[in-house]
């Protein structure tokens, strides 16, 4: 058995922390940047912070005596900075909502509905107000209600009818019959053909059986559908409209500008402090060798992050700006007039990797002339024509909305039809997909959309 030495020869990449770091931080939103870049403000003594025109310099929080009790206590060997290195999660606390939840609405109204000395009322309302789920509906029964709250089920009645008194209306209900028959009496057409599809026909409501109802009824399809089209008006879900304690703002990372006939990119940077290093810790030729050891950690890891912060930014306006190269029709004529893109075609135009452009990407948006939209928006896959030519799903969407929009109501087109036409238009696309764009768009069946 012999045995041998052989050397072979490869390459591979080794990914260094700063490439590391880079590529972290590209990826992040401008709000998880902001958290970054003010967690290593506090954690690193060489930068100063600047937000907009003016400065806020680290000279005011350190003097050159706090330099050696820092070191001391914060410099343990490691070659790495902090920002990425801990288990920390240094994520933005979401912010506040715009307005009051439906929970802190209703228990607002409890106030003034119950007096304080109506202590009994006031307790139960708080409980039934704690029992009513993000949609407006009671989720408890009354009895239940009764025994937690040790009162009569004769008193709970009556707190619970003057909940449902509250705004929005229809809240507290326990289903959607009670919820649209409490918004149809306080707007005073809880009566007739009205009434009768709210109590007895909700069911062929949704199945569009307004031939069955009018049937039932002894009455026209026509005014079944009056009456249906005047229930559709109530709010099934009043509870929706509130926010949770949980809502956040969305910040956008850049800003596409219609200017003298072109577009603009700007970068949104005020929200996002900038970091200098502090001319105080470049005089460190006095301290002694366990602090300058630690400043020169802390330089260096200064100097790498406000790079990975500029060449982010650099990165950002390369795409976004290609993206607008690509895309004007988009943001000229909208959603409908987007262009097949992919992040590979991005990639070669501005010569980076297409894992860069995905990154670069990534939990952004930009605030354009038509509003708020993921950067990722821009991108599209295209639909296989017959004539071999690109279709984009967003231009069969507009195609099939523009069919329904323009359909004869009372003999709406099924999903086949749709399909025929489209495909008469170059786009063949199957008939499960026209009904997967049709359910996307909203627009229920050809059978729930017919009128009479």
């Amino acid at each position: 058995m012999e045995q041998s030495l052989q050397m072979n020869l490869s390459q591979h990449l080794a990914m260094t922390f700063e490439m590391q770091q880079a590529i972290k931080i590209l990826q992040l939103s401008a709000q998880d940047l902001r958290s970054l870049v003010e967690q290593e403000y506090l954690d690193n003594p060489t930068l100063e912070m600047e937000y907009g025109a003016g400065a806020e310099s680290k000279d005011d929080v350190f003097s050159v005596e706090d330099i050696s009790a820092l070191a001391d206590y914060l410099y343990e060997g490691g070659g790495e900075p902090s920002y990425f290195t801990d288990d920390v999660d240094h994520g933005l606390e979401a912010a506040a909502p715009l307005g009051l939840t439906l929970e802190q609405e209703l228990l607002q109204q409890v106030e003034f509905a119950f007096p304080p000395e109506d202590e009994a009322g006031r307790s139960i309302a708080t409980f039934i107000v704690g029992s009513i789920d993000s949609r407006g509906y009671l989720t408890l029964p009354e009895e239940e209600i009764a025994r937690a709250t040790g009162t009569s089920l004769e008193k709970v009645r009556e707190v619970l009818a003057k909940v449902q008194t509250f705004e929005p209306l229809g809240v507290g209900a326990r289903d959607l019959s009670e919820c649209l028959r409490i918004q149809a009496k306080a707007q005073d057409i809880y009566e007739g053909l009205v009434a009768a599809v709210i109590d007895k026909h909700l069911s062929l409501v949704a199945e569009a059986g307004i031939k069955e109802i009018a049937a039932a009824e002894k009455a026209s399809p026509e005014d079944v559908q009056l009456a249906v089209d005047i229930v559709r008006t109530l709010n099934p879900k009043p509870g929706s409209g509130y926010g949770t304690e949980n809502a956040s703002y969305i910040t956008p990372d850049v800003t596409i500008e219609k200017v003298d006939g072109g577009y603009e990119v700007r970068l949104n940077d005020s929200y996002v402090p900038k970091l200098h290093i502090t001319n105080l810790y470049r005089q460190a030729a006095s301290f002694d060798d366990d602090t300058q050891k630690y400043i020169k950690k802390r330089l260096n890891a200064a100097t790498w992050l406000i790079n990975s912060i500029e060449q982010r930014r650099e990165t950002i306006r390369k795409v976004v700006e290609e993206l607008v190269r690509v895309q004007r029709d988009f943001l000229d004529k909208g959603p409908a007039h987007l262009k097949p893109l992919t992040m590979k075609e991005v990639a070669e135009a501005i010569e980076v990797h297409e894992s860069t452009v995905s990154r670069a990407v990534a939990n952004k948006y930009a605030e354009i002339p038509g509003g708020l939209v993921a950067l990722k928006a821009f991108f599209q896959t295209g639909l296989k024509a017959g004539s071999g030519e690109d279709f984009l799903a967003s231009q069969a969407k507009a195609e099939l909305e523009r069919l329904i929009k323009a359909e004869d109501t009372r003999k709406p087109l099924s999903d086949q039809k749709l399909c025929e036409l489209l495909k008469a238009r170059e786009m063949d696309i199957s008939r499960r997909t026209v009904m997967k764009y049709r359910e996307q768009l909203g627009y229920p069946s050809s059978v729930k959309r017919k009128r009479y």
